[in-house]
């Protein structure tokens, strides 16, 4: 058993020697990507602080920024990826280093609406806990707390859940398409994935915009919005990377071996699926059970 080649000065820094013969671990050359995200992720996070507490004026703005400028990280890695993946540069080392990248960055991911599934259930399981300071006086002791009219699950969230399902089921359809080396199938059953993601974000949208309680009106509104809206930002995102997908089939860079790219917007999509799964059974059916629900009087 040899061991792998150690890399020398001259190895790290010799532009020209192609990457199949680089040493036997993955150099990452040089890149203003991890910087500039790491200062839009801030600004994000510095706006949603401002925009939710009411401290400037300008948070919006900042918000606004701060995720402008991630979506623009996002296109220009994801840019130096492809371009990188296009020009061999991908051996088996370099592919299972982002496989195992991708594999954490899901599990950040899971742990992140880990969090919000948290907060939703120490607010409603302890809805009547006198113990904590304040509780009684948001919740009435009840949960969703008293006078707090909800949607009803089984309309237009039960319609999304199907809508979504359908969208992970024909994205698994493209992942056989393309090992079965049906271009056509592929790119067909992968457009139908996007169309659905779009139409879910459009349900969500509508769902905000006449829903019957907000934000800031109750601790059930801030539980629902905040655990809601991370997962509805996550399908944006899921849905831009399955786009990137679709044009990247359409130039023909994906085949039956090699389609990594593609590989993670699969993972991705079903993660996303998953926790609205569990959003649609937590959140919106039995954290609503017994309360009013919105236009049922009518």
């Amino acid at each position: 058993m040899t061991d792998a080649p150690i890399a020398t000065h001259a190895a790290l820094i010799d532009e020209e020697t192609p990457a199949a013969e680089r040493p036997g671990f993955h150099l990452v050359d040089p890149s203003p990507w991890p910087i500039v995200g790491s200062i839009f992720a801030l600004l994000t996070a510095v706006g949603l602080i401002l925009t939710m507490k009411d401290l400037a004026r300008a948070g919006p703005l900042v918000l606004a920024v701060g995720g402008a400028g991630i979506l623009f990280t996002m296109a220009g890695w994801w840019r130096d990826v492809i371009v990188e993946a296009q020009s061999g540069h991908h051996n088996a080392i370099v592919r299972n280093g982002l496989t195992i990248g991708m594999v954490l960055f899901i599990a950040s991911e899971v742990m992140f609406f880990v969090a919000w599934f948290w907060a939703f259930f120490a607010s409603s399981l302890g809805a009547h806990d006198p113990q904590v300071y304040g509780r009684l006086d948001f919740t009435g002791g009840l949960w969703p707390p008293k006078g707090t009219e909800v949607i009803d699950p089984l309309r237009l969230p039960l319609m999304n859940t199907f809508v979504l399902v359908a969208s992970s089921f024909a994205v698994n359809v493209a992942h056989d398409e393309l090992r079965e080396r049906n271009r056509e199938g592929f790119k067909g059953f992968l457009l139908v994935a996007i169309l659905l993601g779009f139409l879910f974000v459009g349900g969500q949208a509508w769902e905000y915009i006449h829903a019957p309680f907000s934000f800031r009106n109750s601790i059930y509104g801030a539980t629902f919005f905040m655990a809601t809206g991370f997962h509805g930002a996550h399908v944006i995102i899921g849905v831009i990377f399955l786009t990137v997908c679709l044009f990247r089939a359409f130039a023909g860079q994906f085949t039956p071996r090699h389609h990594l790219g593609f590989q993670f917007a699969a993972w991705y999509w079903h993660f996303v699926d998953v926790v609205w799964l569990f959003l649609f059974s937590c959140i919106y059916i039995w954290g609503s059970w017994g309360a009013a629900i919105e236009g049922a009087a009518g």
